[in-house]
């Protein structure tokens, strides 16, 4: 499991429709954003090469001018379940 979270700068004229692309991939979820175009995401995928691909997606969506990761996790799932003894 890989969750990570960055912070996205989007051409203000551009952030209804950028925001809309990003409600589209699989496992993002946006938190924040500002008229000035900062948007807030958290990304969500089951192995570390699709959270790759995720962020070349970013960069890609309409009006995008950078995407900057301010957290990322990476573990097993099992990592989290319980023992029985």
């Amino acid at each position: 499991m890989n969750i990570s979270s960055a912070i996205l700068y989007i051409a203000p004229a551009r952030l209804e429709e950028a925001c809309a692309a990003l409600l589209q991939l699989p496992g993002v979820e946006i938190h924040a954003r500002t008229p000035e175009g900062k948007v807030v995401v958290t990304l969500e995928d089951d192995d570390t090469n699709s959270a790759a691909d995720s962020y070349v997606a970013l960069h890609g969506l309409p009006g995008v001018a950078s995407v900057a990761m301010v957290y990322q996790y990476s573990g097993d799932e099992s990592d989290t379940e319980e023992v029985e003894a």
